[in-house]
C-alpha cells in the first residue's frame, strides 16, 4: 500500500512535507458520460434503445492517447484529476453483471495518470438519472426496474431527450435540466431515496425499490473500487479520495402540494408542468402547460401548450417481459399503471387527485418535510452506506462529499458523520450566463443570497459593473463555504463543478476567433475561486476528442469543454505570439448586448428590458479578429493561471490579476522552509516568460526552473523563506488589453444603478 500523498489536517490539504496543497484541478472527462460502443453522444438516436450492448471501454480516452492528454493537462497547471465514471459504465447489461474490459482499461489509464504525479479521486456521476431521461448515470434497466418505458418519455414528456428529439441540433439550451421536475426523474429520485416510505409496494426481488437500486449502486461502485484495490499500485497514489453521487436530488419528497410548483423551483423552461400534471400526462392523458423562458432575472411566463400524449402512457405495458433481467416484481405492484396511482395518490377511473400532500410529511412520524429534512433524513443514510463501502476497501480514502445542489447542507457537525477525512464538494456555476449563454459584464445577481434571504427584495441582489459582478462570485462562493462549516464542521472546501459555456453570442467566436467574453467570464470565476479562500476547484470539463464548434460538448447541447480538436491549444512557449494575444478589449464585438452603449447606461426602462431572454442577444455586424495569433486560444489565457502547488505554512490568500499579469501569494509560516520541502508555484511560461518575469519576496531565496516529464512542460517557481508572515509577488508579461477585466467603476454612478434598478422592482 502505498503512504497517504494527501491529507487533511482541519481545513486543509497537507502533503507528505506537511505542505499545504491547493487543489487545482480539472474534471476527466465530459464525454465519460456516453458510450464508445457504439459512440453515442446525445444527438445521435440510432441503437439508442439497445442500452444493454454498450461499452464504455475508451473512455475518457484510449491508453495509447493518454499520455498526450494527461502531459496536455500538467502543462496547464492541474495537479488534480476528477475522474467521472458511470454506474451505466460498470453495469449496462444487467443487474449485477459487470464490465470488466471497461474497468481494466480504467485502471490503466489511472496507473498513466499516476506517472504524471496527479492526485485523483473517483467521481460517480449523474445527471437527470440516466441518458435514457436526458442526463447520464444509471443503465437503462433501471428505468425498467421501475416499471417506466423510456420509449414513451418523448410523447408523454416524462423527460426531455435530445436522442430522440425530432431535430436534435435544434434541441433548447439548458432544457436538460428541467427534466429534475418531470415525471422520470420524480419517480427515479424518489424511489432511490424514499421508496421504502412513498411506494411500500414497489417491491422486487423481495427489496423495496430503494433498497434494490441503492444496493445495485453500491455494489457496483464496489466493485469498481474492490478492482483497483487489487491492482496493488493505485491505492492512495494516484487515487487519494471518492466523490459521492453527483448532483442528488430529491425528486417528489418535500412537496407540499403536488398541484402547484414549488416557490424554491428556481429553474422553469420550456414547458413547466406541476408534478400532478406530470403525472397526467405520464399516464396519457392532455394537459395545457405553462411555458417559460429564462431571462436575465430568471425564468418569466411565455405562454401555455397543450401536451397530448394521445393516450400512450410513460410506464411500461402490462406485455412486458418482466423477467428479461431475471427479477422478480411482487404481485402487488401492478405494470400498465401509474405507481403513484397504485398508492392512492390519484384514481385514474376520474382523473382526481386525492393525496396531494402524499410528500409533505414523512409517513414513519408524521414529520413535516422541506428540502433541508430530505438531506438529513433522505440523503445522508445513502452517504453513510456508501462512505462505509468505500471505507471497507480503501480505510483511509478521502471522501469528497456532495449534498444536493445550492441545498442546505446537512446537519452532522460534533456527530458520527463529522467524519475527519470528509470534504465538503458543492458546485457553482453563473446561472446567468451559463443559461443565457452571454457574459454579462454590466450587471448580475447574487443568486445564492437570494436563495439564502439575504435580501429584502430581489431588487437588491443586483450587482453593477463588473468589478461588484467579480467580488459577488467571490462572496458566493465563500458564503457557501462558511455555509458547510456552520453544518458539517471543519472540512476542507473544494468545488468540484464550476465552469462556463464556450459558445456564448450564439458561436461568435467560433466565427472570428475572439474569445474576449469567454476570457472575462473564466477569470472572474477563477477570481471567486482564488478570493473565496476555498481549498480549490476542479473546473468543467476537459473533452478529449468529442468537442467540436459543432455540436460542443456533445452532450445535449452543452460546449463548457476547455480543449476542443477545433481549436488551438495555448502555446507551451512564451515565445510563440507573445506579442498580440490575450486582447480585452470593451469595445469588442465578441460581448453581449449588455456591453453596447445603449446599456452602459443603465436606466429602469432598459434594465427592465434585460430582464428578458431576447434583450440579451447580440446585435450588429461582427468583423473576424484582425489579431490571428488571439484566435482559438479558447479562453486559455484565463485558466492557465499561476497557483500554489505545495506552501510551506498556511495560505492566508493568493490571487493572479489577469489584467496586470501579476500573482500575489501571502502566507503565513510556523518556521523557516527545509531545503527539500520549498514552497512551490506553479507558474505559466506563457504569462512569466524568463526575460519579462520579475519577482519580489519580503525575504528568502527563490528560483525559478522549466520541468518535464514525458512531454507535460512546467515552469515551477521555488521559494526558501523564513517563518512568520511572507508575501511574494510575481510580474509577468503585460500583453495588450483594454479595460474589461478588473475595470474600476465609478462608485457614484454604480450606486445610482441600484438605486434606479431597486425602484424599478
Amino acid at each position: 500500500m502505498a503512504p497517504l500523498r494527501l491529507r487533511i489536517d482541519g481545513r486543509t490539504f497537507r502533503d507528505t512535507d506537511n505542505r499545504e496543497v491547493t487543489i487545482h484541478g480539472i474534471n476527466v472527462a465530459g464525454d465519460a458520460k456516453f458510450p464508445t460502443n457504439p459512440n453515442q453522444p446525445s444527438h445521435v438516436a440510432d441503437k439508442f434503445f439497445d442500452g444493454d450492448n454498450v461499452s464504455f471501454v475508451g473512455r475518457p480516452f484510449s491508453v495509447e492517447d493518454a499520455h498526450t492528454h494527461f502531459a496536455r493537462l500538467k502543462g496547464w497547471g492541474y495537479n488534480t484529476i476528477r475522474y467521472i465514471f458511470t454506474w451505466e459504465a460498470i453495469e449496462a447489461a444487467g443487474p449485477g453483471r459487470y464490465d470488466e474490459e471497461w474497468i481494466q482499461h480504467t485502471i490503466s489509464v489511472l496507473r498513466i495518470a499516476k506517472g504524471f504525479g496527479f492526485y485523483v479521486f473517483m467521481d460517480p456521476h449523474q445527471d437527470v438519472w440516466s441518458r435514457f431521461s436526458g442526463g447520464s448515470g444509471a443503465p437503462m434497466w433501471t428505468l425498467y426496474a421501475c416499471g417506466l418505458d423510456p420509449r414513451s418519455f418523448d410523447i408523454t414528456e416524462a423527460a426531455l431527450v435530445q436522442n430522440t428529439y425530432p431535430e436534435p441540433e435544434k434541441f433548447p439550451k439548458m432544457i436538460w435540466a428541467t427534466n429534475y421536475t418531470r415525471l422520470v426523474c420524480q419517480v427515479m429520485f424518489t424511489l432511490f431515496f424514499g421508496g421504502r416510505d412513498f411506494a411500500p409496494k414497489a417491491i422486487i426481488d423481495g427489496k423495496n425499490i430503494q433498497d434494490y437500486l441503492q444496493d445495485h449502486f453500491i455494489a457496483a461502485c464496489r466493485h469498481l473500487a474492490k478492482r483497483i484495490h487489487e491492482a496493488g499500485d493505485l491505492e492512495y497514489d494516484p487515487i487519494v479520495g471518492w466523490e459521492s453521487l453527483n448532483e442528488p436530488n430529491r425528486g417528489l419528497i418535500s412537496y407540499q402540494d403536488l398541484t402547484v410548483i414549488p416557490t424554491e423551483q428556481k429553474l422553469q423552461k420550456g414547458t413547466s408542468p406541476t408534478a400532478w400534471q406530470a403525472i397526467l400526462t405520464g399516464s396519457g392523458r392532455a394537459c395545457e402547460i405553462t411555458t417559460w423562458e429564462f431571462g436575465g432575472m430568471g425564468p418569466y411566463k411565455s405562454g401555455t401548450a397543450l401536451i397530448d400524449p394521445e393516450g400512450r402512457s410513460a410506464w411500461l405495458s402490462s406485455d412486458y417481459y418482466d423477467s428479461h433481467y431475471g427479477w422478480k416484481r411482487d404481485p402487488q405492484w401492478k405494470l400498465a399503471e401509474c405507481l403513484w396511482a397504485q398508492h392512492g395518490i390519484w384514481d385514474p377511473s376520474t382523473d382526481t387527485i386525492l393525496k396531494k400532500d402524499y410528500f409533505a410529511k414523512n409517513p414513519r412520524n408524521g414529520d413535516k418535510i422541506d428540502y433541508e429534512y430530505f438531506t438529513n433524513h433522505y440523503y445522508m443514510p445513502h452517504y453513510r452506506k456508501y462512505s462505509s463501502m468505500i471505507k471497507s476497501v480503501f480505510p483511509d480514502s478521502l471522501m469528497f462529499c456532495q449534498p444536493p445542489v445550492l441545498e442546505i447542507p446537512p446537519s452532522i457537525k460534533d456527530t458520527e458523520d463529522d467524519d475527519p477525512n470528509m470534504i465538503f464538494a458543492p458546485h457553482f456555476y453563473d446561472g446567468i450566463t451559463l443559461l443565457t449563454k452571454k457574459w454579462n459584464r454590466v450587471w448580475n445577481i447574487d443568486v445564492f443570497g437570494v436563495l439564502r434571504g439575504k435580501y429584502l427584495t430581489p431588487a437588491f441582489a443586483i450587482k453593477i459593473g463588473e468589478t461588484a459582478i467579480r467580488n459577488c462570485f467571490a462572496h458566493q462562493l465563500a458564503a457557501i463555504r462558511q455555509e458547510g462549516i456552520d453544518y458539517m464542521g471543519i472540512h476542507p472546501c473544494v468545488f468540484t463543478e464550476i465552469g462556463i459555456p464556450y459558445d456564448m453570442d450564439d458561436k461568435h467566436a467560433y466565427k472570428t476567433g475572439d474569445y474576449s467574453s469567454q476570457i472575462a467570464a473564466m477569470d472572474a470565476n477563477h477570481f471567486a475561486v482564488e478570493a473565496s479562500k476555498v481549498n480549490g476547484f476542479t473546473l468543467w470539463t476537459y473533452v478529449a476528442v468529442q468537442n467540436n464548434h459543432y455540436w460542443g460538448d456533445e452532450w445535449n447541447g452543452e460546449d463548457l469543454s476547455i480543449y476542443s480538436v477545433d481549436d488551438r491549444p495555448l502555446p507551451m512557449s512564451a515565445l510563440s505570439g507573445h506579442e498580440s494575444c490575450a486582447s480585452f478589449d470593451t469595445t469588442s464585438p465578441s460581448y453581449s448586448q449588455a456591453q453596447s452603449s445603449e446599456t452602459l447606461n443603465i436606466n429602469p426602462a432598459n434594465l427592465r428590458k434585460t430582464l428578458y431572454a431576447e434583450s440579451m442577444a447580440s446585435h450588429g455586424s461582427r468583423e473576424p479578429s484582425s489579431d490571428p495569433d488571439a484566435q482559438s486560444f479558447r479562453a486559455a489565457q484565463a485558466y492557465v493561471r499561476p497557483t500554489p502547488i505545495a506552501t510551506h505554512g498556511n495560505v492566508l490568500s493568493f490571487g493572479f490579476d489577469l489584467r496586470n499579469c501579476t500573482f500575489t501569494l501571502y502566507l503565513s509560516a510556523p518556521s523557516s522552509t527545509k531545503e527539500d520541502a520549498p514552497t512551490m508555484v506553479y507558474l505559466p511560461e506563457f504569462h512569466f516568460p524568463s526575460a519579462n518575469t520579475s519577482v519580489e519576496v519580503s525575504g528568502g531565496k527563490w528560483t525559478i526552473s522549466t520541468e518535464g516529464h514525458d512531454g507535460a512542460l512546467n515552469q515551477i517557481l521555488r521559494w526558501w523563506h523564513a517563518e512568520g508572515d511572507q508575501t511574494i509577488t510575481v510580474k509577468g508579461l503585460m500583453r495588450r488589453q483594454g479595460t474589461a477585466l478588473g475595470m474600476e467603476e465609478d462608485e457614484g454612478y454604480l450606486a445610482q444603478c441600484q438605486r434606479q434598478a431597486c425602484a424599478m422592482m
